[in-house]
């Protein structure tokens, strides 16, 4: 899949207008983007843009820009945001595969996860935790050729269960499906064979897992936490 340039019928953003404010959004104004992996991480740090752009791509391809599927049955009727009304997608053959009466997939948002959660009946409140949602949402709802966007799902999950996902990650590229991740876990960014595209200032990069300053930071604070915190407290 992929963000082919946007469309010169439509009149073009202001520079200094959100979201070409954010210099991935600009980037990708400029020069499109391409998922040619069947996992691709996005990586950075908060403010740097990976939720805008997760969200537009959710809205563009169909899916709840909340948390959800597509059809937006879970959701207010608000309309998609900016960046969604703008995008456009450009889908492979094996992409073709995720259409149907409705796009195929799902979108999960750390931010509004669990309050879609109980709506949809997946967590019941002061009975499962926000982890345990995630966890049968997974294998509810993640398990067949689709689009699945994730925004930071390693929000309430633990070690173990962050290997789980990475788990339900192989079974839907099996099936066949693409997965888009954006994340501050280096356990999470370390799936094998993903495409890892780092998100900042200098807008959107391709970088190796052992390149990233999220790895670099979290090798040197294990190794050394009191360095770290010796400042701090």
């Amino acid at each position: 899949m992929s963000i082919p340039d946007f469309p010169d019928a439509e009149p073009p953003l202001a520079a200094r207008q959100w979201p070409m404010t954010v210099p991935a959004v600009a980037q990708i104004f400029r020069e499109g983007l391409t998922f040619d992996q069947p996992v691709t991480f996005l990586v950075g740090e908060n403010g740097s843009g990976k939720s805008t752009v997760l969200e537009g791509i959710a809205e563009a391809y169909g899916l709840d820009g909340r948390t959800g599927h597509a059809g937006r049955k879970y959701a207010q009727d608000d309309l998609p945001g900016v960046l969604g009304q703008r995008m456009r997608l450009a889908r492979t053959k094996a992409g073709s595969r995720m259409l149907g009466r409705r796009a195929k997939g799902f979108f999960l948002r750390a931010e509004t996860a669990y309050e879609q959660f109980v709506k949809m009946g997946y967590a019941t409140p002061e009975v499962v935790s926000h982890g345990e949602s995630v966890l049968q949402v997974l294998d509810g709802r993640f398990t067949d050729v689709g689009l699945y966007l994730l925004d930071e799902p390693e929000d309430g999950l633990s070690f173990s269960s962050c290997l789980r996902l990475l788990a339900q990650f192989s079974l839907l590229v099996e099936e066949g499906a693409q997965v888009i991740c954006a994340t501050h876990s280096p356990l999470v960014a370390a799936y094998p064979g993903a495409t890892v595209l780092e998100v900042g200032r200098h807008g959107i990069r391709p970088r190796a897992w052992r390149d990233l300053e999220l790895v670099d930071h979290w090798s040197r604070f294990m190794a050394r936490p009191d360095a770290y915190l010796k400042g701090l407290v």
